[in-house]
């Protein structure tokens, strides 16, 4: 086993988060850049504290995910910093949206039940863009006739919207609730639909 000083060690993990193209766990850290090198997981810990300490006043910050650390530029930076692409983002309706909120507030949960809450049909389409959007799979079966499928969120949902679990949702006391949770979800897109449903989107 090696050994390195703390000021070096702060200094690869430092740079090891900003390099990965996906947060950095510490169990990822310690199978990479720390294999080999003598330190505990409590050692690590503070200095992510130290490292989320020094760029909390700067226009990027480090953020823990559910996948772990990553470096991303400060919300109040988000508007300003989107005048640098061109392509704008996908738009995702409103149906999508509140179904996606229902998911995350009510998992496990079945189609039949997302749209009992909703009262209108889900379409294919919205749950085949949110599970190869990478937010939502399929988590079992209901004990019901038919057996049909629980849906729930993934940690990629949580890493896109910068939380470390689902404890840090804010809570949803009433389903009338739904509609300023899917306002919230808008506003963490940097483009979005707000049309209402199509009648091909309340198909099946």
């Amino acid at each position: 086993m090696s050994t390195i000083n703390d000021a070096q060690l702060k200094q690869l993990i430092e740079a090891s988060i900003f390099s990965a193209d996906k947060p950095m766990s510490i169990d990822k850290l310690k199978t990479t850049v720390l294999a080999g090198i003598k330190v505990s997981n409590t050692k690590i810990k503070q200095i992510l504290i130290d490292i989320e300490f020094d760029y909390s006043d700067r226009g990027v910050n480090l953020i823990k995910v559910a996948s772990g650390y990553r470096f991303q530029a400060a919300d109040h930076l988000g508007e300003m910093l989107g005048k640098m692409w061109q392509e704008r983002p996908p738009k995702y309706s409103r149906a999508l949206l509140e179904t996606l909120a229902l998911i995350a507030f009510k998992q496990p949960i079945t189609r039949g039940e997302i749209e009992n809450v909703r009262g209108v049909s889900v379409s294919s389409n919205i749950m085949r863009t949110l599970i190869e959007r990478g937010w939502v799979k399929a988590v079992g079966h209901k004990e019901v006739p038919g057996r049909p499928s629980l849906y729930g969120t993934t940690n990629e949902f949580l890493d896109y919207f910068s939380l470390s679990s689902l404890s840090e949702l804010p809570e949803l006391i009433e389903p009338e609730s739904l509609d300023l949770i899917a306002k919230k979800l808008e506003s963490e897109f940097m483009g979005v639909s707000t049309q209402e449903e199509t009648p091909k989107e309340q198909q099946l």
